[in-house]
């Protein structure tokens, strides 16, 4: 089967944005300019993104090329698992975030991690027998499997049991974060220009490992640093981690990506102590913004930061304690870093993604059209 069109799953639309929302909402946005510069292509390739009909206009993209389609009665997932698949039945559908229907054949799908197999205790039982059997389901019956890193298409090989070269590589850009002024107001009204901090990014999920770092932050002297935590805590998903707070840990909770970069281009640095990632994004954002990066020398991050950033054992708190006083006291360290970082940040661009999934659909055969050089 060869079509024409390309039905876009919309569902990511009516969710908070977390990381695979991200991915979903910077991957169409920058498909959208190409589809305005590369004529042969959107002539002959159309492509619909479907939503369930309740989803607010005000929250929709205003892409040109890529038209968004309400369709159906349902919302969630029986709009996604009933209704999707009867409307994006003549041609193939793309899901971008780690779901499909799956009663749907003619399918594209994103996989960005095996966390569910891989990190099981993270997630509330709910969430993981309903991912586990759906990943399972569309790992063996969808035409393409798509992930973000050679470590997340090695994991999804194995727990899945599909052949790996059923499964591509499309890594994520960040150059969004740049797109955004910064917002300094959070700085201010946090109190946060008082003394040096670092800067931490990400859910209270166990795999995420912040409690840990606490505890060594906590072995710093009060007035010497403050360790600021920026996201939310996702209930539904994650099993939460008790974590004991002291007067040197400041919680912001979900920020803008105003503030976000703001809070980037203050920090002393950025710190990524994660046990599991398909690809790790806020590492590459802090490094576009000029932010020296330590990291976690788990899963998929050092393929991704590469030599751009300082790496410890996350579950030794006494590395993980000397990796930062090292920086907190080598200032041409930080200095080499910020370089480093800014350099590797270069690499990795929405309008590379964006390219790779076209040229992942023409080459996996899941369209057949001519294009121009893109």
């Amino acid at each position: 089967m060869n079509p024409k069109i390309v039905f876009i799953n919309g569902r990511f639309l009516t969710q908070p944005a977390t990381g695979v929302q991200r991915f979903a909402i910077e991957l169409l946005k920058a498909l959208d300019l190409i589809l305005e510069s590369d004529q042969t292509f959107s002539q002959k390739t159309g492509f619909i993104c479907l939503i369930p009909k309740e989803t607010e206009d005000k929250i929709l993209p205003q892409w040109k090329n890529i038209l968004i389609q309400k369709c159906g009665r349902l919302n969630g997932n029986l709009w996604e698992q009933i209704e999707l698949p009867f409307y994006a039945r003549t041609g193939l559908l793309v899901d971008l975030c780690n779901i499909g229907p799956i009663f749907h054949f003619n399918q594209l799908v994103v996989f960005h991690d095996a966390s569910v197999f891989a990190v099981p205790e993270a997630y509330s039982l709910a969430f993981k027998v309903k991912y586990r059997f759906i990943m399972w389901v569309l790992g063996h019956t969808a035409r393409q499997i798509i992930t973000d890193s050679q470590f997340s298409r090695n994991e999804l090989a194995k727990y899945l049991r599909i052949g790996i070269e059923k499964i591509l590589i499309i890594s994520l850009g960040c150059e969004h974060i740049l797109k955004s002024a910064p917002d300094y107001s959070i700085i201010e009204k946090n109190n946060l220009s008082d003394k040096p901090f670092i800067l931490a990014v990400g859910s209270s999920s166990p795999y995420k490992n912040v409690s840990s770092l606490i505890k060594v932050i906590n072995k710093f002297h009060s007035n010497q640093i403050n360790l600021v935590i920026a996201g939310g805590k996702y209930s539904k998903i994650f099993k939460l981690v008790e974590e004991s707070d002291t007067e040197n840990v400041i919680r912001l909770g979900y920020v803008t990506d105003s503030e976000l970069r703001a809070l980037y281009e203050n920090a002393l640095c950025f710190i990524f102590p994660s046990l599991y990632e398909g690809f790790g994004l806020p590492p590459l954002e802090a490094m576009a913004c000029g932010c020296p990066v330590l990291s976690s020398n788990r899963a998929s991050l050092p393929e991704i930061c590469g030599d751009a950033a300082l790496y410890f054992d996350p579950i030794n708190e006494e590395e993980v304690y000397g990796t930062i006083t090292s920086l907190i006291e080598n200032t041409s360290l930080q200095n080499e870093l910020r370089k480093k970082g800014l350099e590797r940040a270069k690499l990795f661009t929405w309008e590379n993604a964006a390219k790779f999934l076209i040229d992942a659909l023409i080459n996996s055969h899941l369209i057949t059209i001519e294009t121009s050089n893109r």
